[in-house]
């Protein structure tokens, strides 16, 4: 059998990247959904099709799901327009749901974030461990939109920290950080999960493609977290950053940033574990957790020396 999948979100960070695992995969048949932007999708017979759909609009979504055997869901607003996350987060995902369902879609995916459990520490949390407690509006309306995600018996994958190619926020706003600091805080031991954007973009095909329909939902990162100070001087050194090489503690850290509400609350939210485990992501979904961040961030630093350049 060939599985169809619909990719909402297909033009996106990570939802073109899930797009390109799943033409790199022989014998699936794709249709990616887009609001806006155009796809570009080859010419070449391979049953790829495009559909408009726009999750603030419910009736645009009638048909979507027809011949699908599974939705990855990657599409979603980041913001602070409380209202019109909400229409889109919670109540299009809720409609695109509800069609999958009238459809009998077999398998929901939906790409989420860790950031739903507010702030830390957390260490080596499995799912399950601990409720969601959303500071954010985005975060927020992301869980109301898990909710119906898993009442469908759907799945819900949270990330931590993605990088890689097309990241416009999680490492340029370290190195904003690090501007501040002119240097390398050392001895901070807080540990972070890391995933880069083509291991989670095969992790969501892979939950799409499983032998068994994963259901609930799943911490999905590399196996190995990442300390502060590791991170912070991994960014610094591969985009040459001027401050590569120097070093301030924690507290001198503090009295930089001193004045700076936004860049303080960053760097507090840093200094405490953020470390998510979940043991099932490479066993149910057959995927490779990928090279360490180390090792990852080096190849992707020419794409962000070149984006920070501009």
């Amino acid at each position: 059998m060939t599985p169809r999948i619909l990719i909402t979100g297909a033009t996106g960070f990570i939802g073109s990247r899930v797009a390109a695992a799943a033409r790199a995969t022989p014998g699936v048949r794709l249709r990616l959904m887009t609001h806006r932007s155009a796809l570009d999708v080859p010419a070449d017979g391979t049953g790829h099709e495009t559909v408009h759909g726009d999750l603030a609009d419910p009736g645009s979504l009638r048909g979507s799901c027809e011949g699908v055997d599974a939705v990855i869901h990657c599409a979603s607003l980041i913001g602070s327009d409380e209202q019109t996350a909400r229409v889109v987060n919670d109540h299009g995902t809720r409609a695109l749901v509800d069609e999958a369902v009238r459809s009998g879609v077999g398998r929901i995916v939906q790409l989420s974030t860790a950031s739903v459990y507010g702030r830390g520490p957390f260490t080596g949390l499995l799912p399950g461990m601990a409720e969601p407690a959303p500071a954010s509006t985005t975060s927020l309306t992301r869980v109301a939109a898990e909710q119906h995600v898993l009442a469908a018996g759907g799945a819900v994958l949270r990330p931590h920290i993605v990088h890689g190619p097309g990241d416009r926020w999680a490492i340029p706003g370290l190195v904003a950080l690090l501007r501040y600091l002119a240097a390398a805080p050392a001895g901070c031991d807080a540990r972070h999960s890391l995933i880069d954007v083509e291991t989670l973009g095969r992790t969501l095909l892979g939950a799409a493609l499983a032998a068994k329909p994963p259901s609930g939902v799943y911490h999905v990162n590399h196996p190995e977290p990442v300390t502060c100070s590791d991170l912070l001087s991994t960014v610094l050194g591969e985009l040459r950053l001027p401050w590569a090489g120097t070093e301030i503690g924690l507290d001198e850290a503090r009295r930089r940033l001193a004045g700076v509400p936004y860049a303080t609350h960053h760097f507090e939210m840093l200094t405490l574990d953020h470390w998510f485990a979940d043991e099932r992501v490479g066993q149910e979904f057959g995927c490779a957790p990928g090279p360490d961040f180390r090792t990852s961030f080096a190849a992707h630093a020419p794409w962000y020396r070149e984006f920070l350049s501009r």
